[in-house]
C-alpha cells in the first residue's frame, strides 16, 4: 500500500498506528503566513501526511527571506509565496489537497476562510493579525496554534482548545505601535523560526492525534541561546469567550506602553533609599549566580499566582537576565493589578553590570 510506505515510520508508532495517520489524512489545517514560521509548518505538515492544507499570504518572496525560509531560493523572488509553496509541496507529496490563498488575513474575509478549517496555526509576525485569528477562532469554535518570535526566544501555545484559555487571556488586548520589535526591526537567526515553526506543527499532530499533552493553558518559552525552558500557567477568562463579533479595526493601539526603568535610575533608587519592589523572574539558578540586594525571586512560570500579598502601595520593578521576560511578566498581570506601578529593569542583569558593575549584587 503507498500510503503505508510513505508513512511506515509513523505508522510503526504503537501509540499512533493507522489510526493517527487516517486522522491526519481527514484533517483540514490553514495555515497564515508562509514566512518564518509556516514554511516548516507547511513542509513537515505535507510530509506528515494531513490530507488538506490551506496556505493564506498576501505576500511575496524577497532576497531577505532566504536565510529563514527555506522552501525558497533566488528563482522564486519576486514570486507569490502561496503559489510557489503550492509548488513545491505537492511535489514533495502528491497525496495532499492545497487551498491557497493569495490575500492577507482581513476583517472582511477572516470568517469564510476560517470556517472550513480544523484547526488555524498562526504563522504571522504581527499583533493585528493574532488578535484577528483569536476572534475568529473563539466566533467559529475552532483551536489555533501560536507561536511567536523574540530575536532568539520563541513562544508556543495551543488558544481556544476545549474551552481552554484563549490568545486575549495572555494578552487582553494588543501592544502599542512600536512596542515590542518584529523580526524585520530586530534580527533573527535564521534556524529560529525553523525551530518555533516545528514545535506548531508538532502540537497540531499531538491535537488531531491524542498524542500527550496538548500546550493548552500553558505557554512554552524557549530561550535558545541557554537552552532554558519556562512553562507559564495561563488561566481561562471567561468573558473572552463571549465575544459576538469581530472589532471594527485590530490596527489601533488599546493599551500603555510597559514602562521601564534603567539600570542607573534603579540604582540612584537604592543609594537615595527609595521605596520599592525588585521582583527577580529568572530561574533559581540564574538567582544563585547573583541577584539584585532585596530583590524576591518569582519565576516566571509562577508569576500568574501573584496573589493577596502583592505590593500595591509602592512601585514592583522587575527584572530577569536580559529583559525580555520581565516584560512578559508585566503583560501577565497588569490587568490583575490595574492601581499597581509596575515597571521593567531595562536590559536585565546583564544591562545592570555594564552601566552599574557589581553594585548592591549579592
Amino acid at each position: 500500500m503507498k500510503t503505508e510506505s510513505r508513512y511506515i515510520r509513523q505508522i510503526q508508532l504503537p501509540s499512533f498506528g493507522i489510526e493517527g495517520q487516517e486522522k491526519l489524512r481527514l484533517a483540514k489545517i490553514l495555515v497564515v503566513g508562509a514566512g518564518g514560521l509556516g514554511v516548516p509548518v507547511l513542509q513537515y505538515l505535507t510530509a506528515m501526511g494531513i490530507g488538506t492544507l490551506g496556505i493564506i499570504d498576501g505576500d511575496t518572496v524577497s532576497e531577505s527571506n532566504l536565510h529563514r525560509q527555506v522552501i525558497y531560493d533566488m528563482d522564486d523572488v519576486g514570486k507569490l509565496k502561496v503559489d510557489v509553496c503550492r509548488q513545491k509541496l505537492s511535489r514533495q507529496n502528491p497525496e495532499i489537497k492545497f487551498n491557497t490563498f493569495p490575500f492577507f488575513l482581513e476583517i472582511a474575509n477572516a470568517i469564510e476562510v476560517l470556517s472550513d478549517y480544523d484547526v488555524i496555526i498562526d504563522a504571522t509576525d504581527n499583533f493585528a493579525a493574532r488578535y484577528l485569528i483569536n476572534d475568529a477562532c473563539v466566533l467559529l469554535g475552532k483551536p489555533f496554534i501560536y507561536g511567536a518570535l523574540q530575536m532568539f526566544e520563541g513562544q508556543i501555545s495551543v488558544f481556544n482548545y476545549k474551552g481552554g484559555p484563549t490568545y486575549r487571556c495572555l494578552f487582553p488586548t494588543p501592544p502599542d505601535a512600536g512596542q515590542i520589535p518584529d523580526c524585520n526591526q530586530a534580527g533573527v537567526l535564521g534556524i529560529v523560526p525553523g525551530i518555533i515553526g516545528s514545535y506548531q506543527a508538532l502540537e497540531t499532530v499531538k491535537m488531531l492525534t491524542g498524542l500527550g499533552d496538548v500546550l493548552s493553558g500553558e505557554l512554552l518559552i524557549l530561550d535558545l541561546l541557554g537552552h532554558h525552558n519556562y512553562r507559564l500557567k495561563l488561566k481561562v477568562n471567561p468573558e473572552n469567550h463571549r465575544i459576538t463579533k469581530l472589532a471594527d479595526s485590530y490596527d489601533s493601539p488599546q493599551c500603555q506602553l510597559t514602562a521601564s526603568i534603567s539600570p542607573e535610575e534603579l540604582h540612584t533608587w537604592y543609594e537615595n533609599g527609595q521605596p520599592f519592589q525588585l521582583i527577580d523572574v529568572r530561574e533559581p539558578h540564574e538567582f544563585a549566580q547573583g541577584h539584585l540586594k532585596h530583590a524576591r525571586l518569582i519565576p516566571l512560570s509562577k508569576v500568574s499566582e501573584l496573589g493577596l500579598d502583592f505590593p500595591k502601595e509602592k512601585p514592583v520593578v522587575f527584572m530577569c537576565q536580559m529583559g525580555s521576560r520581565s516584560e512578559k511578566a508585566v503583560q501577565v498581570i497588569q490587568s490583575k493589578f490595574p492601581e499597581s506601578t509596575l515597571l521593567t529593569l531595562s536590559g536585565g542583569i546583564n544591562q545592570w553590570y555594564q552601566e552599574v558593575g557589581d553594585a548592591y549584587i549579592q
